[in-house]
């Protein structure tokens, strides 16, 4: 099967597993873990903050940063198709007590003048707004980037209101390779950011929080409180490392790939590319081929192809590194002889 699903579904590389083999481990409870301090102290530097902090999964650290950020009872500003709104199972309600306000995005792109518009007045009847997210790529947007400059705009309302901003940047190196820009132009534009190894970097599991050192030490906290606290866990860092230290810049070829699926997908009749294919991730809508997502997802699977459904009658192709040219030009053949 060739699969396109997600980026998620990657295999570590040789060179991964090796890593993962001769790790040098410690116990990081203890702070004792020397690989994993290397892979946060490196994350850090890539990422231009203080202090970064190793966690299991982009949720968890997302998780991790609402409840490191805000107190129960406040509010949080965040995209109407967010991941953190829509796909991580009403986790800021359930642990952080916090109630979600929602901005319709263009792409996935707040405007400020709304988030400003959204904020709270002091006022007893009203939550206080306790943080702003934004995502980054956006997976529902299609993979779209926000860019630096919007981000700036952002951050700019955020710290005149004295809120802080968190970007989830799960596939935010996807933008910065697209951009043809240093990381550092997302990340400086924000309090705190995670970054998932564990999608297109190709890592087995992991993904990474950064921030000042003060946040990253109440941080530590929540990652125990929460069960995140790993004992030998270089086990699974240095593969992290590896994704983190080698991955970074390959990631142009997943965009690449993703375009010949787009342009595949433009001359089938009945089917139409809904997002503008920034980076790795193709949405298509196959209302006029009679198809609902369900049935379309299903067809492709009957000749050997996997993709996930994306809504009504909509579906998404995601591009990765365990895919070749040679893969994504047979999926596209059989795209066109549909």
């Amino acid at each position: 099967m060739i699969d396109l699903r997600s980026d998620t579904v990657t295999k570590p590389t040789r060179e991964m597993r090796e890593a993962a083999f001769d790790a040098e481990v410690g116990d990081d409870v203890y702070g004792e873990d020397p690989t994993v301090i290397k892979l946060e102290e490196t994350a850090a530097r890539i990422l231009g903050k203080e202090s970064a902090l190793f966690v299991t999964s982009g949720t968890q650290g997302n998780q991790i940063a609402v409840l490191t950020h805000t107190r129960p009872g406040n509010e949080i500003i965040l995209e109407e198709n967010s991941h953190i709104f829509y796909y991580e199972s009403g986790a800021v309600a359930a642990f952080a007590g916090v109630q979600t306000r929602t901005i319709r995005g263009v792409n996935g792109a707040m405007d400020p003048a709304c988030i400003e518009a959204a904020m709270r007045d002091e006022d007893q009847h009203f939550p206080e707004t306790g943080l702003i997210c934004v995502e980054n790529t956006h997976n529902r947007a299609g993979g779209a980037i926000i860019s630096p400059e919007n981000m700036m705009a952002i951050y700019s309302v955020a710290r005149k209101n004295s809120v802080p901003v968190h970007v989830d940047g799960a596939r935010l190196f996807n933008a910065a390779v697209a951009s043809n820009m240093d990381i550092k132009k997302f990340t400086s534009n924000c309090d705190t950011v995670q970054v998932c190894l564990s999608k297109g970097l190709g890592a087995p599991v992991g993904s990474i929080i950064a921030g000042d050192h003060s946040f990253i030490k109440r941080a530590r906290k929540w990652r125990k409180r929460l069960g995140g606290g790993l004992r030998q866990a270089g086990m699974i860092a240095a593969p992290g490392l590896v994704a983190l230290t080698t991955m970074r810049e390959r990631l142009v070829e997943d965009h690449e790939k993703a375009v010949v699926l787009k342009e595949a997908l433009q001359l089938c009749n009945g089917i139409k590319v809904v997002n503008d294919v920034e980076t790795n991730i193709v949405v298509a809508n196959v209302r006029g081929k009679g198809y609902s997502s369900e049935e379309f997802v299903q067809v492709l699977k009957d000749k050997g192809i996997l993709i996930g459904g994306f809504g009504v009658d909509t579906v998404r192709f995601v591009t990765h590194y365990d895919l070749t040219m040679e893969e994504i030009q047979l999926v596209a053949k059989i795209l066109k002889s549909l």
